[in-house]
This record gives structure tokens, C-alpha cells and sequence, in this order.
């Protein structure tokens, strides 16, 4: 059965209610063993791996999938019933009154001969009909293809959302690792200008600087100190996000923060794909198309059934009858038999109805043709803008290769020339401020390759499970 394999596959536990968090990461844990509750989630750390099987067990998308392909079982169900045998039974009893009885008159008046006759008043009937149909216009065969292409529609269907779920997962997964690298740049660069601060303050109180250095100093770091606390909060929100795309429910009890950890990096890995063997691979894997294929057929399949309205229907009939006795009154009496034979309809004029079934099945297998045209079009225009975001994401990657080196040289000199006097406190701030822009940079520059990465990756239609390496 269809919607039973699909759905057995899908079996998952939903992990409890984990406990209240805190912003600390030490009082967090404390927190969670204190709840005494199962925190499977978040007692271990998990790799982008762990999260994606999480996500298509649990996710909401998907599990409304499969009870689409659930309710898609009983679809097929239904269309194939016209090739199964129909088995029914009937029965009835009736009671009348003697005044409502036609009488055969069996005497004449004025005659001496009369003859009493009893008419019953009481009658009941069953029959039980097995109808098995051998022709029904061409109904019979679309009805058997329909079902196959209803099952294999219900499976693209549900491969969609899975690669959906899938790039969502990797989004979240890549979105709360750049908020994490975020809040380490931003607590460098509050080191530094700390010791900025300090060593002002140190030559301030030798004499050797004005305390307009310390003041400049004081404010640099008060501007840095927000800089962080929104990094810290992207980073609170990227879990929560990661959180709810694999399913959970974060209970009240977990205030700011969830305490979950990743064991996954921001990496770049490598992907050479030309762009015309790209289009081809999409054009040929992507479930969407599938889906479309399927619904075009589909809709030829409807056309056949419609015209089936021109021809007629046969179907072979027998069963068994029993009633009692229409010239007895005792009830006990009965007739009863098998009976057998062949049943044969045929509408030679219905008042346009078919014709006009005919006409809106054609009409919708073309919209539907159409539809196919257009989403293969949006999804060459996808591959080519996902081919393009990647080739953009690649070559900013390239640029920033050495310029983090380069700005981490720059601040060391900026200090060594203020510290020999030959350099002013702005050009230490000013380098280290481009330190700081240029590690930001870097680390939002891999997590767009990796989203790039994955966006060409599902564009083309690569199976989920090289996304799970």
C-alpha cells in the first residue's frame, strides 16, 4: 500500500519539552539536568548530518506530506474501483391494508357459485447481485493507468518538500554558524580596542598622550560593545529558526537562548559543474517537473474517460432471489433461485453532456501542457541564477583569501608605528576597524557559498542524500 510504506519509513519520536535555557552556556546545561526531562536535541551536539534526518522526520512539511500521500492512497483506491466486482443486497417487506387490494372478481352477481379467495397482505423480498463491469468505454484501462500515475505523482510530490526541507535545513544549519563566527569577530574587536584603551590609558597617565586618546579609545569601545549584543541576538534567533525547521517545539521554560550546539564549519567545498550539462540534469531529475509530467498525463487519461460517455456499458450480473409467494398468505412460503445474465446501457443522446466533458478534459490537458512549458523555463531561469549566485559567491571567497592576512599585518604595523611614535592612534583605530570588516567579510562570504552551493545543488536536482555526507 502506498501511503503504509511511505508512512512506516517516516516513524519518528519527537523528543520532549526540553528545560529553560540561559544565556550562559554553563547555567543552560545546569538547567537541563536540573528539568529531569528528555533533551536528546539538545544534550548532544549535532552535525548538519543529524540535522537534516531530524528535519525529515519531524518537520511540519513533511509530515503533511506524507498524509498527502495518505489521503492520495485512498484516491487510487477509489479509481480503481470500477475493475473490482460490486457485491449488494437488498430487501424489503411491505404490509397493506385489504381495502387497498385490487380483487379479481371470481363470481358474477345474482349467481349461486361463489368462491372465497384470500388475498395476501403482507410481502418481503431479498436479493444479493455480484455486477462485475466488462466494458465501460475505455473507462476500465484509464481508470488502472490514473492510479498508477496518481501513486507515482504522490511520491514526486513528496521528493519536492523533502529537497525543500532539505535547503531549508541547510540554510538554518549555515545561518547559525555565521552568527557564531559573528559574535568571535566581534569579541576580537572589542579585545583590540580594549588594549587600545588600556595602552592609552597607560601612556595618559606616563604623559606621552592627551586624554583626548583615552577618550577616543573609551568611545570606540563603547560604539563595538552593540555590534556584539546583535550578534549575540542573530545567533539566538538562527537556532531558534534551525529549531522549528527540524520540528521541535521549544517549550516556555527556555527563555533567550536554546542550548544547542553544532559540530558543523563553515567550509567551501568544491563543486564544478558546467552550466549546460546543469540545465540538462535539472530537466531530467528535478520532482517538479515530474509532478507536471504526471498531471499531463493525468489529464489525457481524462479525456478518455470523458469520450467513454459516447460508448456503451456492459456489465455481467447474478445472484440470488427469494420472496414469499404472491397466491399464499402464509409468509413461510417463499420463491426463491439464482439468477444470471449480461446488462447493457447505451446514452445515444445525453443533451451535450459528454461532448462537454470531452471539451473541458481536452482544454485542461492543454493548460496543462502549458504549465509544463512555463515551469521548464522558470526552472532553466533558477539553474541560471543559482550557476551565477555560485560563480558570485566563489570569487568573493577567492578576493578574501588574503585579506584578513593582509588587515591582521596592517594592524600589527599601525601598532608597532604608535608605539615607536611615528603613527597616530587614528591610523590604529582605522586598521583595526578594516581587521574587523575584513574577518566579517570572510565569514559571510562562506556562508553564502555554502547557501549558494546549496541552492545550485537543489536547482539541478541532486538526490537528498548527497547533501547528508
Amino acid at each position: 500500500m502506498l501511503g503504509s510504506e511511505i508512512l512506516s519509513a517516516a516513524d519518528s519520536n519527537e523528543a520532549a519539552a526540553p528545560p529553560p535555557p540561559s544565556i550562559q552556556p554553563a547555567k543552560a546545561t545546569n538547567i537541563v539536568q536540573e528539568a529531569g526531562v528528555s533533551t536528546n536535541w539538545l544534550a548532544r551536539p549535532l552535525s548538519l548530518t543529524d540535522c537534516l534526518n531530524l528535519a525529515l522526520q519531524q518537520n511540519s512539511a513533511v509530515l503533511k506530506s506524507r498524509k498527502d500521500i495518505e489521503a492520495v492512497h485512498g484516491v487510487i483506491i477509489q479509481t480503481r474501483a470500477i475493475v473490482v466486482p460490486k457485491l449488494a443486497a437488498q430487501g424489503q417487506f411491505k404490509s397493506i391494508t385489504d381495502s387497498s387490494i385490487d380483487k379479481f372478481p371470481f363470481s358474477q352477481p345474482g349467481s349461486p357459485i361463489t368462491i372465497p379467495i384470500s388475498y395476501p397482505t403482507e410481502s418481503w423480498g431479498a436479493t444479493v447481485q455480484l455486477t462485475q463491469s466488462i466494458y465501460e468505454g475505455g473507462r476500465i484501462k484509464a481508470s488502472l493507468r490514473t492510479a498508477r500515475l496518481l501513486k507515482e505523482q504522490a511520491l514526486l510530490n513528496f521528493q519536492t518538500v523533502e529537497a525543500e526541507t532539505v535547503l531549508q535545513v541547510r540554510t538554518a544549519y549555515a545561518g547559525v554558524l555565521l552568527t557564531s563566527q559573528q559574535i568571535e569577530v566581534q569579541k576580537a574587536a572589542i579585545n583590540l580596542l580594549e588594549q587600545e584603551l588600556a595602552d592609552a590609558t597607560r601612556r595618559f597617565e606616563a604623559g606621552t598622550v592627551p586624554r583626548f586618546n583615552v577618550l577616543r579609545a573609551e568611545v570606540e569601545v563603547a560604539n563595538a560593545r552593540p555590534r556584539l549584543f546583535k550578534a549575540q541576538n542573530a545567533y539566538r534567533i538562527a537556532k531558534n529558526n534551525l529549531a522549528n525547521v527540524l520540528g521541535y517545539h521549544i517549550p516556555k521554560e527556555i527563555w533567550e537562548d536554546i542550548p544547542l550546539q553544532l559540530t558543523g564549519k563553515l567550509e567551501a567545498e568544491p563543486i564544478q559543474v558546467e552550466l549546460p550539462v546543469a540545465l540538462t540534469q535539472a530537466l531530467a531529475r528535478r520532482p517538479e517537473l515530474g509532478v507536471l509530467r504526471k498531471a499531463e498525463s493525468l489529464r489525457k487519461e481524462g479525456i478518455a474517460m470523458a469520450r467513454a460517455g459516447y460508448k456503451p456499458s456492459v456489465q455481467m450480473v447474478g445472484g440470488f432471489s427469494s420472496r414469499n409467494s404472491s397466491f399464499s398468505t402464509d409468509l413461510a412460503n417463499d420463491v426463491s433461485g439464482l439468477y444470471g445474465g449480461a446488462q447493457l446501457s447505451w446514452n445515444f443522446f445525453d443533451g451535450m453532456l459528454t461532448k462537454g466533458k470531452v471539451d473541458e478534459a481536452r482544454a485542461l490537458y492543454e493548460k496543462a501542457q502549458l504549465e509544463l512549458d512555463d515551469v521548464t523555463r522558470q526552472i532553466e531561469l533558477e539553474v541560471r541564477s543559482a550557476y551565477s549566485t555560485l560563480i558570485e559567491a566563489q570569487q568573493v571567497l577567492e578576493s578574501q583569501k588574503k585579506v584578513q592576512e593582509q588587515a591582521e599585518e596592517a594592524v600589527r604595523l599601525a601598532r608597532a608605528r604608535s608605539e615607536a611614535g611615528t603613527g597616530t592612534q587614528l591610523d590604529l583605530l582605522n586598521a583595526q576597524t578594516s581587521l574587523t570588516e575584513a574577518r566579517t567579510t570572510q565569514v559571510v562570504a562562506l556562508r553564502d557559498y555554502v547557501i549558494a552551493q546549496a541552492r545550485f545543488e537543489k536547482a539541478i536536482g541532486l538526490p537528498e542524500s548527497s547533501s547528508r555526507k
